[in-house]
Parts: C-alpha cells; sequence; structure tokens
C-alpha cells in the first residue's frame, strides 16, 4: 500500500447545483435535496487483481454502512478496464440529477506502481447499468512518451464551462506527481484535449488523490502532499482552471499513520461535512466531520462497516435509487427499513389517486409544485402496481403548449374513468389561473386534449369571495351522475352532461361551516356520502382535514363534533397535511388516503415557501363500527406495498 492506494474523491459538487437550482425562482430544483435519504459508496478491497475491482455498499443515515452483492464486485473489471484491475472509484451525480460519472484509475498494482497510463470513464443513468470507455493518456495525446502513472481521476462539473471536468494525477519521468484536467466530451467517452495543470503545491513536490468540493462559491481541493512529511491538506479557489489557488498549510489528518485517498461528502439535511481518508498503512477508514472545511473531528466511534473499503466515495442517493440498487443485489439484513412517505419524490401537492379499470394500475394526479408562488404551468402522472413504487409517466398537459384559455398556475387536479360505448375514457379536470378546465384522454396516462375553453370561470350567485379553483369530480354508485366539485371559500357542485366537458342545469352552493376552506373530495361507502375538505391556508403549519357526511351528493351535510381526518404532529416534523383525496381497494373495505404535507424535513423552515414546498403521502384510512372516520395519524413509514 504503498504510495496512494490512489485517490478518488468527494462528490458533490452536485450541492451547488443544488443550492444554485434552490436559489432559481419559479423553477424546481431537479433533485429536491430533502429527497437524499441514502448514501451510495463505492470502494475497492485491496492490492490483488480480485480486490482491484468496485464495490458497493449503502446507508441510511451516512454513518453505518453495508455492503452489497456479498462484497463482491458490481462491474467485472476485465471488462471495463485495459489492465484487468481498477481503483480508486469516484462517483458523480451529474448536473441533470439523473445521470451519474464513475471514473477509475485502470490498473492493477500487482504490475507496479509505475505501470499504467489510463483512467476508465463510466456512466449510467440508473446506478446499475454502465457504459464504459477506456481513456489511455500516452496513446491519445502526443507528448506522453514520459508519462509514468496516472492516478485517482475524479470528475467535477464546472458550471463556467458547461462541462464536466476530470481531474488526476500524473508523473513524468524524473519529475513529481502533479493533479491535471481535462474536459470530457459530451458523451464522457473521452477527454476532449490533452490535460493541462491544474493544482501544483508551492512546494512543488508531488500532490496526489485530488477531491474537490463546492461550498458557497468557493471550490475546496483536498490532496495528499508526498514527499517530505505526507499529510492531506486543502487549497481553494473560486475558479476551478484559473490556477490561482489559495493554500492552507496545515494538515487535516487526525492521525500520525499514513492517510490517502481523502473525500469529502455532505451529511443528507444537514450543514454538516464529513471527511474520510484511507489509513492504508493500518487498513482501515477514518471519519471526521466538519461544518466550514476548516476545522475537523474524529467520529471513528459512530461509524460502521460491514467490509474493508480501499481509496473510495460516497454519493447521496434517493429512495428509489436505494431501492433499485437492492433490488439488484439484495437488501442487507441490518440496513433499516426504509419509509415510503412520501410517495412521490420531489415537490408536488393535491394530489388525486385514481385505480383504472383498463391498466389495472394506479395512478397519482398532482400539484407540479416548488414553484415559486405556486406558478407551476404543468401537469405530471405517476403510476404503480402495488401504491408504493411510482413511475412518473411524464408531463400529460402543458398550459403554455395544450392550453388556449390560460398558462399559468396549474393546480389541484382530479380525473374520472368512465366507460362509454364500451370503451374508457378519462376526463381530466384541473385548475389554471384561477378558473376551472377539463381534458380527456383514451388512457390515463394521456395525452390528454383540452376542451378548448374555460368549465369554470366565474363564482357561484351570491358568493362574493374565494377562487374558481380545487375541482373534484364523483360518480354517484346510485344514480349513475358525475358531479364537479370546486372552491375556495364555498363549496359549489353542478352537474356534468353525458359529455362530461359541460355542465348541466345550476350551480349550487353546498353549506359547510366555517372550517370550510378548499380541497373538497367526496366518496361513497355502505350508503354514506362522505364530504372531505381541508381546513385553514396551505402555508399554515395547521392545515387539516376534516369531514362531514349525507345522504346525497348534493347535501346537506351533517358535520360530526370530532371530524379531523388527518392533521399533522409537529413533534414528528410532519406539518400542514391536507387537501387530500381517497382509493378504495377495488373489491374490498379497504382504504387510504393521499394527501400533501410541508416537505420534510426542510419545509417548516421556509415560511411561507414551505406552502409550496411541499409533498404527497399515503396512510389507511379506517372506519369505526358506526362508519365515523377514524382519525389518520400521519407517518413518515407509508403503507406497505400491496400483494
Amino acid at each position: 500500500m504503498k504510495k496512494l492506494q490512489l485517490s478518488l474523491v468527494a462528490l458533490v459538487s452536485f450541492f451547488s447545483v443544488i443550492q444554485a437550482q434552490n436559489n432559481q425562482k419559479r423553477t424546481p430544483p431537479v433533485i429536491a435535496e430533502k429527497d437524499l435519504t441514502a448514501y451510495l459508496f463505492v470502494y475497492f478491497t485491496g492490492n490483488k487483481v480480485e480486490e482491484e475491482a468496485v464495490r458497493y455498499a449503502v446507508s441510511t443515515d451516512g454513518y453505518h454502512y453495508y455492503h452489497l452483492n456479498e462484497n463482491k464486485p458490481v462491474l467485472d473489471s476485465k471488462v471495463i478496464s485495459s489492465t484487468g484491475g481498477v481503483r480508486d472509484p469516484h462517483i458523480l451525480r451529474g448536473d441533470d440529477g439523473k445521470t451519474f460519472y464513475m471514473v477509475l484509475t485502470d490498473m492493477t498494482s500487482s504490475k507496479g506502481w509505475d505501470s499504467n497510463r489510463a483512467m476508465v470513464l463510466l456512466k449510467s443513468t440508473d446506478l446499475v447499468n454502465w457504459t464504459s470507455n477506456v481513456v489511455n493518456i500516452q496513446t491519445a495525446f502526443p507528448g506522453n512518451e514520459n508519462l509514468k502513472r496516472v492516478w485517482a481521476p475524479q470528475t467535477i462539473y464546472d458550471a463556467k464551462a458547461g462541462k464536466y471536468l476530470i481531474y488526476f494525477s500524473l508523473q513524468y519521468a524524473g519529475g513529481p506527481d502533479k493533479i491535471y484536467y481535462a474536459y470530457a466530451n459530451k458523451d464522457f467517452t473521452a477527454l476532449e484535449g490533452a490535460p493541462k495543470l491544474l493544482f501544483v503545491p508551492k512546494s512543488e513536490r508531488a500532490c496526489i488523490d485530488g477531491d474537490i468540493i463546492e461550498k458557497d462559491g468557493v471550490y475546496h481541493l483536498f490532496y495528499k502532499t508526498e514527499g517530505g512529511k505526507a499529510g492531506i491538506k486543502v487549497a481553494t479557489t473560486t475558479d476551478l482552471t484559473s490556477g490561482n489557488w489559495t493554500e492552507n498549510d496545515n494538515y487535516l489528518q487526525q492521525t500520525n499513520d499514513g492517510v490517502e485517498g481523502s473525500s469529502v461528502f455532505k451529511l443528507n439535511n444537514s450543514d454538516d461535512y464529513i471527511l474520510m481518508y484511507d489509513v492504508y498503512t493500518k487498513g482501515r477508514y477514518e471519519f471526521t466531520k466538519t461544518k466550514d472545511l476548516e476545522n475537523f473531528a474524529v467520529i471513528n466511534n459512530d461509524i460502521s462497516m460491514d467490509f474493508n473499503p480501499r481509496h473510495g466515495t460516497i454519493l447521496p442517493i434517493t429512495r428509489s435509487e436505494l431501492k433499485r440498487l437492492t433490488a439488484k443485489w439484495g437488501t442487507p439484513v441490518q440496513l433499516p427499513k426504509v419509509n415510503n412517505n412520501p410517495v412521490l419524490e420531489g415537490y408536488y401537492a393535491d394530489p388525486e389517486i385514481l385505480y383504472s379499470n383498463k391498466t389495472k394500475k394506479y395512478y397519482i394526479y398532482p400539484t407540479s409544485d416548488g414553484f415559486d408562488g405556486w406558478s407551476g404551468y404543468y401537469f405530471k402522472t405517476f403510476s404503480s402496481d402495488n401504491l408504493t413504487d411510482w413511475k412518473d409517466e411524464g408531463i400529460i398537459i402543458d398550459l403554455k403548449k395544450d392550453v388556449t384559455w390560460a398558462n399559468r398556475n396549474a393546480w389541484a387536479p382530479c380525473i374520472v374513468e368512465k366507460k362509454i360505448k364500451g370503451k374508457y375514457k378519462y376526463f381530466y379536470y384541473f385548475t389554471a389561473a384561477q378558473k376551472i378546465g377539463v381534458a380527456s384522454s383514451d388512457n390515463p396516462t394521456g395525452p390528454f386534449t383540452d376542451s378548448g375553453k374555460a368549465l369554470v370561470n366565474t363564482r357561484p350567485e351570491g358568493i362574493k369571495g374565494g377562487q374558481e379553483i380545487d375541482p373534484d369530480v364523483f360518480t354517484d354508485p346510485k344514480s349513475g351522475k358525475s358531479y364537479l366539485y370546486w372552491g375556495n371559500g364555498y363549496m359549489a357542485v353542478a352537474e356534468l352532461n353525458d359529455d362530461m366537458i359541460s355542465l348541466k342545469g345550476s350551480t349550487q352552493v353546498i353549506k359547510v361551516d366555517k372550517t370550510f376552506r378548499e380541497g373538497t373530495y367526496i366518496f361513497y361507502r355502505k350508503g354514506t356520502y362522505y364530504f372531505l375538505w381541508s381546513e385553514d391556508d396551505t402555508r399554515s403549519p395547521n392545515y387539516k382535514v376534516r369531514y362531514g357526511t349525507s345522504k346525497s351528493p348534493l347535501g346537506p351535510i351533517e358535520i360530526p363534533q370530532n371530524n379531523i381526518v388527518i392533521q399533522g404532529i409537529p413533534d414528528q416534523g410532519i406539518y400542514a397535511t391536507g387537501h387530500n383525496s381517497v382509493l378504495q381497494i377495488p373489491n374490498k373495505d379497504e382504504w387510504y388516503i393521499t394527501y400533501h404535507r410541508f416537505s420534510y424535513p426542510t419545509g417548516i423552515k421556509m415560511g411561507d415557501a414551505g406552502g409550496f414546498h411541499r409533498e404527497v403521502c399515503m396512510d389507511k384510512l379506517e372506519f369505526n363500527a358506526d362508519g365515523s372516520i377514524k382519525q389518520v395519524v400521519p407517518t413518515h413509514e407509508g403503507i406497505s406495498a400491496l400483494k
């Protein structure tokens, strides 16, 4: 383990991307930091050829890690490399949030520390399947005849250049190791040009194992010095390729043993960073924690691993990415159970849930949230076979492209499946610019065609305030009639014509009590019509759902004394549980409630912005023997997958 077990580095230029996106108005981030709930540790294990391969481990807290695939390689080094071995894996989430980049030292140490001239570039969209290309610096670029070795490549997105910058240490005969860089081509299959110097310390002594992380607009380059006293130092710059670095003379490792392969990552939903490094002379890793990337405290006693890694990196990942990894390589027995709330990753609200008799799948139709001031302009849908694993089916209506009468404030949709002349049709009602429209399709995922005009654009007679928003559609199982409900500050209802895109007769206003704000939802069970609505304001932590019952879809509504359906639990960080829909499992008296809440754990800290950074959750809905609704206890765990 001499010289370097090579370097790899941290990852997290991605977090600068997140920060930039969160500062952009009117646009949700490609990945919300609140959805990063787990970690992927990518590493190799030693200097034998069979150990020089990429392995995976996962964690749900950043402290306790469990290997995947029985600690066997997840990639075949002989297939992806030119030497038969790879070391120092570095993994990065791309600027688009969904593409991953890995770079490796193409090397087997048994052939000598000066034996390699190449690196491996890999690309993936799922962390499971990777495409790979070998880049041999010596053969790809003239003038490298004296090149001795290419060590520990890493990647960072250079926002200024709009490209992925790969940096690595090179040593030429007669000189020290220095850190170079080159931009990857668009496909991440090769380098655009010959390597250029990125960093050389003032001492002009060797440096290897560079690892760059951005914080508050400053790039921090952690590296290992060679020659004289060896150890980990840091240099900073505001321009990656400027050559203007400010060096910190302090050594950062908290041990007198030899170290290499430092890597920094940010703990999810925290201001803390972890700097870890390979104590290669002792065959162990050391972990330290910091808030400022300057002062580090050892936290080895807080860390556990059921494997012995060498020079690796850690990538924050989402729940769905973790599930994808464990579906492929198995779930470690000791890995804590993964929560199923929120059911959708990202910022979404006002969920409408549907079971399609045509496809035998479940669908959620939400408001696309995370836009500043509820300014979203498109609707998406998500599908599932089991209510816990949801597939993004994409945009089904874009107001700016598909609707002529409104182009803003796409809110609170609802949908109904109707069988017309033997074929299923889907009618989708939605809010746009504080009016209600309707679109139709032959499939629950669209494409949907707008009717061409607003279905509701005025207040009911006698109503002076409120907004024409929050449609709900309900088909009475007794009469077969379909009704449209809507309103903010009032509850309106009108029967729909058989065409489902026009109203029949006059609009009625149903009397509720002073708790009614918006979000009407109606369902039928055992002879009773249940009317649900949201109380308070969606920006309020106290936003909640109440209910009443009726013997008719047109009211009057009887309101029980204890009529809260669901409300937040502040000591669990659950706030603003409202604007719901209800699902009955076909042919069963089994019910679920979908609702939105402030995004966890960040929403409560956002002030009013918490009201447009919401997330969709689902919990079980149960009834007492007399038909009254049991108050739902909102959970982080969510529901179990349907069998």
